[in-house]
């Protein structure tokens, strides 16, 4: 017997076939965010955050890390996911990857806080505020190997964290607002 995935307190738990359905869109909506970008180099500014964080939001830590993990192998056997329609491991593994790997470990981190902890628009926002963190760490940590340590926090930070935090905080208003709606149908 499969055993459930756990989602946030307020939404059901998933079983079944719902688990790879959730899965399959999960890794749509970050394939369609990486599409919305503004090309800065040497890592694009896209939707990722928005959609990696309303994920965890939405479907709890071990889902939300589980859609991540099968869009990055989606880019990993080349099907054009990835900013700028690219996919394939040279990409997993160029300026990015880091941020890439991040997605992973903040959905996770951030999705459980929010399923054991939930609450409104703060109590949201805080968690997916920390993973966002987490993103930036991985993401400098693998993107100094390509640009040196000494540009690494102007180039892989400085110009999208004021972005980045919309983005969070509109994640958090639009997880909200769903699930509202949830529990009113």
């Amino acid at each position: 017997m499969h055993s459930p995935v756990e989602a946030p307190l307020s939404t059901p738990v998933l079983t079944g076939w719902r688990v790879p359905a959730a899965i399959i869109g999960g890794t749509l909506l970050l394939a369609l965010s990486a599409q919305i970008q503004i090309p800065f180099w040497p890592v694009p500014m896209t939707m990722h955050v928005c959609a990696t964080f309303l994920l965890a939001g939405l479907a709890g830590g071990r889902l939300a890390a589980a859609m991540v993990v099968a869009y990055m192998a989606e880019a990993a056997i080349g099907l054009p996911v990835l900013a700028g329609g690219s996919g394939g491991v040279a990409t997993l593994v160029g300026p990015t990857g880091g941020y890439l790997v991040g997605f992973v470990v903040a959905a996770f981190l951030a999705g459980e806080w929010i399923r054991r902890r939930p609450g409104g628009l703060v109590a949201t926002a805080v968690p997916m505020l920390a993973g966002l963190a987490v993103v930036y760490v991985l993401g400098c940590l693998w993107l100094a190997q390509f640009i040196g340590w000494a540009a690494v926090i102007s180039a892989g930070i400085e110009r999208f964290v004021i972005g980045d935090a919309l983005k969070v905080l509109l994640a958090a208003a639009v997880t909200i607002a769903l699930r509202r709606v949830r529990r009113a149908a």
